[in-house]
């Protein structure tokens, strides 16, 4: 017995089919001869053939004889389904027990052939015009019955093993014919359907071939176009370029391509035309690329620094620190400056400094007065009048991914109901969220982690907490006379003449007119006032020169008042004369320091207490405490509070004043009026007090110890703890005050004479 095995082959009775003889050999260790037995076992599922088991053959199998041998092939003819009672496995036979299963032959011959030919001819007709028809044509024309088509077209045809066994155990000719044509049939229309879908895509994909060498071709010939003829290139054709150039991410790519489709669609007559073409405009002029990062020489960026500011040794520290980091790392790291100081002390043009330092292009972007949060993250596209916000539009006037931002007067952000632009700002200052920054009028992220933010305020008093604890505070002391000599002599007269067209030979300042503008026609703890000074100085120097009234001007100190065409400024000087009840202060201001007088009076009334000179909320509290500590320290005086009514003034009574350092200079002036002890002009002091009498720190020390030296005072009396910030003073203003650091009420009262001796 040879036996053969088909794992999806399906074997009908009644089929002639050959075999090639060592195929048949490979399962038998017998010769073949003609009349030889075959069986065919059809298999459950597709396994290697050595796996086998009789669990994997289905119980129906068809038998069949060699009926011939021509040379090397055998040719074999089916002749009846079998059941297979018993089936063992024997090396590479199968040992069956078998008997013939019957049919039932329900459906005429006549009416057999008929399906069959049609079935055929179906066959025939469905490979027409393809490649397997002229190689299939000879062989199905061979086939004389329905069981061979269907035994020879198994393996092709879509259909399951399962279903394959069903149409062999199918006793009824009449069934088993029509599961064959069922089988066939929805085989060939899913051929069909197969080949139409593979015929449309074949289509559609030469269309689209086709269609993109056109537009290659197209686009190559436009481009020789443009070449000839630059003034006739469309916006589209320019933005695509620029979009193609630009290297966008992917999400910005996406959203521009999809705005210029729109664009293609509503045509330059369009309503929304122009609105698109602005975003496509901005978005495209952006530096998307990231910037290599330049080569930092720390010598190199000290000496600009020095070149273009004198004095600010901390400040330029700090900077060179920073500088410093970024070199190691070769990237933009560290802390978000903020730089705070009175107007005229160089914090944004230092911001200039930095830029140069770094080799990189620089932009300011002025915060002041804006209210609105869209300011900072721009308007949705959906509004009327869109624009980007302040930060996207600096980066893009900038020209680079890595400029040097200053975001100047950070403290005169606006909060109301257009928002907190303030809250808007974290986002731009924080490291951890500034990589996707996403403007409101783009829709896209940009990455800001390469922008060096620089920011300037003239105080942290009105900037939000959140705000203020992504910066790092660098304070920006006054300058002293000596320092303003310096600026103007090296930097602002040098400036101003070039800026009005003269030359050294034309105009002579000398250093006592240079000092005497200094003196006394600035007001300021910066130098912008005498930056425009010394600008009115040259542009009269150039009317008298132009005019022919003289070939050069030679500026002295007696000549100012005319050729500033103004007054000398007030400022307020120490008192010739010296009464109980007034006392000199130190005040700090954001155009820099200032002495101011407490004065006190006693009239007689009923204990009221009157407070004049627009003093705030802070300096009234502070005026309780002072009397509160003076009739503590003074017990015998306590009448005076009752039987009198106590005036206290702050001049000029025009200027509004608040701040919580006048505690020491309020407690002070009461001290001397209620002792009737005059205090030596001479004598200035700062500090706010509690109520056990400590003289507690404040700020602005450098300003104040400033003004105190303009004014003439010759002794200070600042807190203890505020010894530490005489470091920043100027060594010219410490030479010329005797600096006294106290820490309790009774130190200052001993100090100036109203306590000739108490126990602390």
């Amino acid at each position: 017995m040879i036996t053969i095995s088909y794992y999806n082959a399906l074997s009908l009775p009644d089929v002639s089919c050959y075999f090639q003889l060592d195929y048949l050999r490979g399962r038998s260790d017998q010769p073949v001869n003609v009349g030889d037995k075959v069986l065919f076992l059809m298999v459950k599922s597709q396994k290697k053939e050595d796996e086998i088991t009789a669990e994997d053959v289905y119980p129906i199998a068809t038998r069949g004889t060699v009926e011939s041998i021509e040379g090397e092939w055998a040719l074999l003819r089916t002749t009846s389904r079998v059941n297979l009672d018993a089936i063992q496995r024997d090396g590479n036979a199968f040992h069956v027990e078998m008997r013939t299963r019957p049919e039932i032959n329900d459906l005429d011959m006549e009416e057999q052939n008929r399906r069959f030919r049609k079935m055929r001819e179906d066959m025939l007709a469905t490979l027409e015009g393809t490649q397997w028809l002229m190689g299939v044509r000879e062989h199905v024309m061979r086939w004389r019955n329905m069981n061979e088509l269907i035994t020879f077209t198994s393996s092709v045809l879509q259909i399951t093993n399962e279903e394959k066994y069903a149409i062999l155990a199918e006793d009824s000719v009449a069934k088993r014919t029509e599961l064959m044509e069922k089988a066939f049939y929805e085989s060939v229309e899913l051929y069909k359907v197969n080949g139409e879908a593979q015929t449309a895509q074949q289509q559609s994909s030469e269309q689209l071939y086709r269609e993109q060498a056109i537009r290659r071709q197209m686009s190559f010939l436009q481009k020789e176009l443009d070449k000839l003829h630059p003034e006739n290139v469309t916006d589209i054709q320019k933005f695509e370029q620029k979009i193609q150039e630009s290297g966008m991410n992917d999400t910005a790519r996406a959203e521009a391509e999809k705005v210029l489709n729109r664009m293609k669609q509503e045509g330059q007559e369009g309503h929304e035309y122009g609105m698109l073409y602005d975003y496509l405009d901005f978005v495209t002029s952006l530096s998307w690329k990231k910037e290599a990062a330049a080569q930092i020489d720390l010598d190199d960026a000290r000496k600009v620094l020095d070149e273009e500011h004198f004095g600010l040794k901390k400040t330029k520290e700090r900077i060179l620190q920073q500088i410093a980091v970024m070199a190691l790392n070769k990237k933009q790291s560290g802390s978000i400056l903020l730089f705070v100081g009175a107007p005229g002390t160089g914090k944004t043009s230092i911001g200039q400094s930095i830029a140069k330092a770094l080799k990189r292009k620089y932009v300011r972007v002025s915060l002041g007065g804006v209210r609105d949060e869209a300011e900072i993250r721009g308007h949705r596209r959906t509004y009327i009048g869109a624009m980007p916000g302040r930060i996207m539009d600096g980066i893009k006037r900038s020209g680079a991914s890595n400029p040097v931002v200053v975001l100047d007067e950070v403290d005169k952000l606006v909060r109301d109901y257009g928002g907190d632009p303030s809250s808007a700002l974290l986002e731009v200052l924080d490291p951890e969220q500034n990589a996707s920054f996403t403007d409101h009028y783009m829709n896209v992220p940009y990455d800001l982690s390469d922008v060096l933010f620089v920011c300037t305020a003239n105080t942290t008093d009105t900037i939000p907490e959140p705000l203020l604890n992504r910066m790092e505070v660098i304070s920006f002391p006054g300058y002293s006379a000596l320092e303003k000599f310096q600026i103007a002599q090296k930097h602002l007269l040098p400036r101003a003449m070039q800026k009005a067209g003269i030359t050294s030979e034309n105009l002579i300042v000398s250093d006592d007119a240079l000092r005497a503008v200094i003196a006394d026609y600035t007001m300021e703890a910066g130098v912008r006032g005498l930056k425009n000074r010394l600008d009115t100085l040259c542009r009269a120097a150039a009317v008298k020169i132009v005019s022919g009234e003289t070939r050069s001007v030679a500026v002295e100190p007696r000549m100012l008042r005319s050729l500033l065409e103004t007054a000398p400024i007030r400022h307020d000087h120490i008192l010739e004369a010296k009464a109980p009840g007034i006392v000199t202060g130190l005040a700090w201001t954001q155009a820099g320091g200032e002495i101011l007088f407490i004065e006190a009076l006693l009239t007689k009334g009923t204990g009221k207490t009157v407070i004049t000179g627009q003093l705030g909320d802070v300096m009234k509290e502070s005026v309780q405490i002072a009397i509160s500590l003076v009739k503590s320290m003074f017990p015998e005086k306590a009448e005076l509070f009752e039987k009198n009514d106590l005036h206290i003034h702050v001049p000029a009574g025009a200027v509004p004043k608040d701040g919580p350092s006048a505690g020491i200079t309020l407690t002070t002036a009461l001290a001397s009026l209620v002792s009737g002890i005059a205090v030596s002009p001479e004598y200035a002091m700062t500090g706010e007090v509690s109520l056990r009498g400590v003289v507690m720190p404040i700020g602005g020390l450098p300003e104040k110890l400033m003004a105190a030296q303009r004014a003439g005072v010759k002794e200070v009396f600042i807190p203890e703890e505020n010894l530490d910030d005489l470091a920043d003073v100027a060594e010219e203003v410490k030479q010329a005050l005797k600096i006294v650091p106290v820490h309790h009420v009774p130190d200052v009262l001993e100090q100036v004479g109203i306590l000739q001796s108490r126990e602390k």
